[in-house]
């Protein structure tokens, strides 16, 4: 028994290499997987005062994660001239929204580290909003990227902007504002590779995928898409045979090599997107789970595939489709692969387990918490996966194959970004705040 948690502990080590200990460059950190090795400093127990650094207020809306470099963690968020409404939790199936009338500002903002103190400001736009948003999204729900010597911010429908890290604007980019559906607005973030960021722009009236030059920003190539609103971030999944950006979408998922060209797609996925895709094993993991649909696929796919990889109807795998399970994904949260398990968190507080090599059942849906809601991703270090609900509660799950929450930290604050994981410490996005928790024995 002794030689298997040894040997679990030791595989998750390795998968979570490449996520640095200093910095949490993009969302989710490094590989977009949310998951760290070295747990020194990091606490499993916390409150609204228990092994908090710092805690800063932040003003404005916005659902963007906290990404840290060096000394600076940043952060972005709309301050409205205008009243605001309360974002609702649970599940919201409301119609079609209206823009604000009000002025708003969209504001990066920067923090020290080590204090909390804000080092810097920016106001990158004010006005009155083109267009409206989800009551549970935000104009700042894209999380901003960095490569440690600049800062690239996507502010959905109103623009694109880098700076350095003194807070200098370096280029920005205006962006067209596209009608989502039923205004629900934007949030998938950019993405960072190689001297390039490419950015995902699905909406109701032409969707596209365009990269654009970190240095400089200016427009490299451009593909339209037939596809409409999503909201899922796209991924850059290297692998030995090539480097591709997987896109995911309500109609198909769409893998493009680097200068835009297809390289191969499928269909089966629910109505709305939202997971952001991760590799391991050799294999890409791609989600979409709508409630409000029966089916709600995960796929695990092997690499080097061409054209059309849809599974035909009875099919559970093929020559590139390594697992397929109809009814495992998630809504909101992305899932989260830790040692040799798939856990998937749901929106409305269940939690799952799957061998990630075969997609076979390790356990069942597991009642996380009674009443609670999920939009937050899950992390993970030290043996234990976080589940922060929306409520500001977080629940501490023992990773391996018998499910077992050990605790409950609470921050007593509506909750929907995905934290960052970086020096030791933890950043927390609650409505109005961002704590910086580690521990302090």
């Amino acid at each position: 028994m002794l030689a298997s948690v040894l040997a679990l502990t030791a595989r998750m080590d390795a998968q979570a290499g490449q996520a640095g200990r200093d910095d949490w460059p993009q969302f989710r950190g490094a590989g977009a997987r949310g998951v760290v090795d070295d747990a020194e400093g990091l606490p499993d127990r916390w409150s609204t005062t228990d092994n908090v650094a710092w805690v800063a207020d932040i003003p404005g809306l916005g659902w963007s994660s906290p990404i840290v470099t060096g000394d600076t963690v940043l952060v972005t968020a709309v301050v409205s001239d205008g009243d605001i409404e309360t974002p609702e939790g649970g599940l919201y199936f409301g119609g079609d929204r209206d823009a604000p009338t009000s002025v708003h500002h969209w504001n990066v903002y920067a923090l020290d580290v080590a204090t909390g103190a804000l080092r810097w400001q920016r106001t990158v736009h004010s006005g009155v909003p083109d267009i409206a948003h989800h009551l549970k999204n935000t104009f700042a729900s894209e999380t901003p990227v960095t490569d440690g010597e600049r800062l690239y911010v996507s502010f959905g429908n109103v623009g694109l902007f880098c700076f350095d890290l003194e807070g200098q604007l370096l280029w920005s980019r205006d962006v067209e504002p596209r009608l989502t559906r039923y205004g629900w607005g934007t949030a998938a973030s950019p993405a960072l590779h190689d001297g390039r960021l490419y950015v995902v722009n699905d909406n109701d009236e032409q969707s596209y995928l365009t990269a654009l030059s970190a240095e400089t920003g200016g427009e490299l190539w451009r593909v339209d898409r037939d596809e409409g609103t999503n909201w899922s971030t796209p991924f850059v999944w290297e692998h030995e045979g090539r480097t591709e950006l997987v896109t995911t979408g309500t109609d198909k998922v769409r893998s493009y090599d680097l200068q835009g060209g297809l390289l191969w797609e499928l269909t089966g996925m629910s109505s709305i997107t939202i997971p952001t895709p991760f590799a391991e094993f050799g294999l890409l993991y791609i989600a979409s789970g709508y409630v409000g649909d029966q089916v709600r696929p995960v796929f695990a796919i092997r690499p080097g595939a061409s054209g059309d990889i849809s599974l035909t109807p009875g099919e559970t795998s093929n020559d590139y489709i390594a697992w397929y399970q109809r009814q495992a994904s998630p809504y909101n949260p992305s899932p989260i692969l830790y040692g040799d398990i798939y856990y998937t968190l749901l929106d409305r507080g269940f939690f799952t387990a799957h061998d990630a090599r075969t997609g076979e059942e390790v356990y069942s849906r597991q009642r996380l918490a009674v009443g609670a809601a999920f939009t937050s991703s899950p992390w993970a270090y030290d043996g234990k996966i976080f589940a922060l609900s929306e409520e500001g509660d977080t629940y501490v799950i023992r990773a391996g194959v018998d499910y077992e929450v050990l605790g409950t930290n609470a921050l007593e604050e509506f909750s929907m970004a995905t934290p960052a994981i970086a020096q030791g410490s933890l950043f927390i996005r609650t409505a109005s705040k961002l704590y910086r928790i580690t521990d302090g024995d």
